[in-house]
């Protein structure tokens, strides 16, 4: 079993579309895969198509010890794609784990028995907080989605300072799956100059291919399914089918 994280400081910058994309695509290629969301927003809950609303239980349980993990999976409408879902119950985590032992790596010990799946993808918010910390002490490597615009390179040198706090602290071997460009237009000269920064300094860290823009990408989400049901000839589609294949030979030569 391997555990991924997606995460980034930066909103917006395609990491659920990525984390239900891809999770969608190992699943398609026979994966059994778990999405843990981990953002209170709870976009990849609503994405796969599972009412926020009405949950009545979701990764918020397990952190106060109501529930198990296995208490909240839910079967998704994605091929081999298994949920664990989340909700605005997150938002107050932080000053509720206060005083809590070990609230860095809750996840980790929960997910630890979870071994009949291939992947464990994990959605992290938008920010440092004590979720983030436990999507990447939980995982084994961590994908860093970065929409091709100037101020995703301006956030990168902290991004990376985050990414060895981590390793200092509480995942001294957690690595770098990859950099994965997003919403990507070979027609403007700035998304050209973002892939070139960032193949200079991350060389073959970065993803092949970089996601393209495109309106089926954006549309797959309000009817609560992965691009890959939602227009499975897409350009989209065909981008993340590629670096699921990659994701899964990467895995095998590590």
């Amino acid at each position: 079993m391997k555990t991924i994280c997606f995460f980034n400081q930066k909103g917006g910058v395609g990491k659920t579309t990525s984390v239900i994309n891809i999770g969608a695509a190992l699943g398609q290629r026979k994966q059994k895969v778990l999405i843990v969301d981990m953002d209170p927003q709870g976009n990849s809950t609503s994405g796969l198509g599972i009412l926020k609303e009405e949950l009545e239980a979701s990764i918020y349980d397990v952190f106060i010890g109501n529930k198990t993990v296995e208490e909240i999976i839910h079967h998704t409408g994605e091929e081999n794609v298994d949920l664990i879902p989340a909700n605005s119950d997150l938002a107050g985590i932080e000053v509720e784990l206060a005083n809590t032992d070990n609230k860095e790596i809750l996840l980790r010990e929960n997910l630890n028995d979870l071994n009949q799946y291939d992947y464990i993808l994990i959605d992290c918010p938008p920010s440092l907080g004590i979720l983030s910390i436990n999507g990447l002490s939980a995982s084994d490597s961590v994908i860093i989605p970065l929409q091709c615009e100037y101020y995703a390179l301006e956030g990168m040198s902290q991004l990376m300072d985050t990414i060895q706090l981590i390793r200092h602290s509480v995942h001294p071997n957690l690595e770098i799956e990859g950099i994965l460009l997003t919403m990507y237009d070979r027609r403007n000269n700035l998304c050209r100059d973002v892939e070139y920064e960032v193949k200079k300094y991350f060389e073959d860290k970065v993803m092949i291919p970089p996601i393209p823009r495109n309106i089926r990408l954006a549309e797959a989400p309000s009817f609560g399914r992965s691009v890959l049901q939602h227009d499975r000839f897409s350009k989209g589609a065909r981008a993340y089918k590629r670096i699921a294949k990659a994701i899964i030979q990467n895995t095998k030569d590590s």
